[in-house]
């Protein structure tokens, strides 16, 4: 079943498609304040996610991370409502639509790998998770400097980016609070140079 899971998680990642590109998946809104050159300022409103922290590498913490919330939204969840699978996972509960990006950052417990929920969703209409280790949060507006790139997503690159986005920020009017965040679009079977990868970092002014 986790196997299956991982198939299906990534297969809606990728909407339906056969070259691994995201198509026709809800994003979380966000005004462009400023760009700086390869960063781009983003103001984001109030939104939740599915989250769970997982200790170990950062390679290994995403796949796994992936796995557990991707349970989630394909039915490890307490609702009473059951609605049919898309593809052959069990009917056994309700079905949350994938959206983009699936975050991951680093915390004093581990990895937090996070999923946002489809902007439909209140905390008091999503399905309790099944899974303890699963937890919904509410995360507030921010307003975060990002920077876009493509590639492979192992750990030394994107200590490279990371690095990069701290770089650029130190010459720009914004502060960094906080550690970055890396926010993945596409999945692992994407042609590396059409994948949608950023690096974001909440900012003050």
């Amino acid at each position: 079943m986790r196997a299956m899971l991982a198939v299906m998680s990534g297969l809606a990642l990728a909407g339906c498609s056969v070259v691994g590109i995201r198509t026709g998946l809800e994003e979380p809104p966000f005004t462009v304040v400023q760009r700086l050159g390869d960063l781009e300022i983003r103001q984001y409103g109030p939104r939740i996610a599915a989250q769970v922290t997982v200790d170990g590498d950062e390679d290994s913490s995403r796949n796994a991370g992936f796995r557990k919330v991707a349970g989630y939204i394909f039915g490890d969840n307490q609702a009473s409502t059951k609605i049919a699978m898309t593809a052959p996972v069990a009917q056994s509960s309700e079905k949350i639509a994938m959206t983009a990006p699936v975050a991951q950052a680093r915390t004093d417990a581990g990895w937090t790998i996070r999923f946002f929920m489809p902007s439909q969703y209140t905390m008091q209409t999503l399905p309790k998770p099944n899974d303890p280790d699963v937890k919904l949060v509410e995360v507030p507006g921010q307003t975060m400097a990002v920077l876009r790139y493509t590639g492979f997503i192992g750990a030394d690159t994107v200590a490279t980016q990371r690095a990069r986005l701290l770089a650029l920020l130190k010459s720009s009017p914004y502060t960094a609070q906080g550690e970055p965040i890396s926010w993945f679009y596409d999945p692992p079977w994407t042609i590396p140079f059409l994948r949608r990868n950023e690096i974001a970092v909440q900012v003050t002014q």
